[in-house]
């Protein structure tokens, strides 16, 4: 990676830098939570869970208990750790029993699409691993925001008021996170006072505080009530698992994901196909670059949809479809001068918050949690303050696919971290947020940093687009003549009015430092000391 001069007279902000230890996340708050962890004696991985666990209350739209997570641990001469937090459709779940109820996929807003919560046992498990802290000490600056209350940041107050009504409609949302019925606005002040009674429960009891007793029962009672068929055996049951990290190369850096059920290696198809071509000979915002990125997402994608799923029921495995011979002949389907109308693949041969720290002992920590679209479900707990995710809508209904809807299966998941290294050590921790977008953005960040030089804030910073449907969604930071160009190339472009997903990064540099960026997109900042 080459270094890259800023210019100042261009908006944008600078990469952070530190000595001593750093954070990056997309909330201020959380930010600040995990400095004052480490600051205080604690890991990485206590200032990872102190992030989350603030970001859990201040960002609901984005992430909470209720959800998901998954986490990378780095740790000087030691191999990655990779822990898979996502949790399970119900034992009594059936594809069949929704066709016959009139179902031919499952609705984002609808409580089939409630899995079991994963978080809390996967928080629980990586401090016990690599932690110094239980979850009574990292949770406390949560429950303070959710007791005492937070400002509402300007990002979270502007998606929190696209979901006004939607959360109007359920007694439980409509209880917690509306005030007098309206969305809070930006600057005031919000609070949760049965999300805090809760994170006091699982402080106080750990994972089995959550996966046992009143909150347990208060998750099952509200969705049964809906029509779901989880049980509490269901929670009682759960448990994540340790996962060998997923990798390829680009460029001479290995890129590291976490395997499926999760999409990381979509983010490796996608970074194999772009090898084949010479992105370094175009201009960054070029129409020319644009394009391939989308087109070779295109393909990465749809290897994606037909083939991630939870790994028990793959076809295929990781290394054939992460293969540098399948990516070549991906490649080879892409006209580098127009958007080819149907891109299928052939087989290989035989909304979400993330944050990244380093500690004083380079010990790394990449990890996501999310509850999948804004509020997940809107299906809130009345009684404990809980918004349930709603990853089993990411389920199919085809039973010959295998992604399809079954018996404690896991869902195909769209959030992964991510770490770089370089020769034998890991340089970098970082994570794009964005639903889908997750894989193109992993993508998009490394070649700005390996092709083009860009340092972790500027890779973040710089425009993104992404294909959905027929449809190529660009950010209007692009050059106009970029946007004409690319649609002159046969892509029907729409300018989108929102930003494009989020990203954090941490960088190891060889001399020691620690260098980090944060989304502008989003609230969040990073810090280090």
């Amino acid at each position: 990676m080459t270094a890259q001069l800023r210019d100042f007279h261009k908006p944008g902000r600078s990469p952070v830098y530190a000595t001593e230890a750093m954070a990056a996340t997309s909330h201020p708050l959380a930010t600040a939570a995990a400095i004052e962890m480490m600051r205080a004696g604690g890991t990485a991985a206590d200032a990872a869970i102190a992030a989350v666990g603030v970001m859990a209350v201040v960002e609901p739209h984005m992430t909470g208990i209720g959800g998901d997570c998954f986490a990378l641990v780095s740790r000087p001469g030691k191999p990655i750790w990779g822990y898979n937090g996502s949790g399970r459709a119900g034992r009594a779940a059936s594809a069949a029993a929704l066709r016959d109820q009139g179902l031919t996929t499952i609705p984002i807003d609808s409580v089939h699409a409630v899995t079991v919560p994963g978080a809390i046992e996967a928080w629980e498990t990586i401090l016990k691993t690599h932690g110094r802290f239980d979850l009574g000490r990292v949770l406390e600056p949560a429950i303070r925001y959710a007791r005492d209350g937070w400002p509402v940041a300007p990002r979270v107050a502007f998606d929190w008021a696209a979901d006004e009504a939607a959360l109007a409609k359920d007694e439980g949302a409509r209880r917690h996170y509306l005030l007098n019925g309206r969305a809070p606005r930006a600057g005031e002040r919000m609070a949760s006072p049965a999300l805090a009674e809760t994170l006091q429960t699982i402080a106080r009891e750990g994972a089995k505080g959550f996966y046992e007793g009143r909150v347990a029962e208060d998750i099952v009672r509200t969705v049964r009530a809906k029509g779901s068929v989880l049980t509490l055996e269901d929670l009682a049951s759960h448990h994540g698992t340790v996962e060998t990290p997923a990798r390829s190369t680009y460029k001479g850096v290995e890129v590291v994901e976490l395997p499926p059920n999760g999409q990381g290696i979509t983010a490796l198809i996608l970074l194999n196909i772009l090898e084949n071509f010479d992105l370094r000979s175009l201009d960054p915002q070029s129409p020319e670059r644009l394009h391939l990125g989308i087109e070779a997402a295109r393909l990465a994608y749809a290897v994606r949809d037909q083939h991630i799923a939870d790994p028990a029921h793959m076809r295929f495995s990781v290394d054939q479809l992460t293969s540098k011979s399948f990516a070549k002949k991906l490649a080879a389907m892409i006209d580098p001068g127009r958007r080819t109308p149907l891109l299928v693949p052939p087989p290989p041969t035989s909304d979400t918050i993330y944050c990244t720290i380093v500690d004083r002992d380079r010990m790394a920590v990449s990890f996501i949690n999310s509850i999948f679209h804004h509020f997940g479900a809107k299906i809130c707990t009345p009684d404990t303050g809980i918004l349930l995710q709603n990853r089993g809508a990411s389920f199919r209904l085809e039973d010959d696919h295998a992604n399809c809807l079954g018996s404690a299966k896991r869902p195909m998941h769209t959030i992964i971290p991510a770490m770089l290294v370089e020769n034998g050590e890991v340089t970098t921790s970082f994570g794009v947020m964005g639903g889908s977008y997750q894989s193109s953005g992993h993508a998009h960040v490394v070649a700005n940093m390996f092709d083009y030089g860009m340092d972790p804030q500027a890779a973040i910073d710089a425009p993104r687009a992404f294909f959905e449907g027929e449809k190529t969604t660009v950010e209007p930071t692009w050059p106009d003549a970029t946007i004409a160009r690319l649609a002159a190339m046969g892509h029907d472009v729409e300018i989108t009015t929102k930003p494009i997903g989020g990203g954090q990064m941490i960088r190891i540099d060889r001399s020691g430092f620690l260098i980090g960026g944060s989304d502008p997109r989003k609230d969040g900042s990073a810090l280090g000391y």
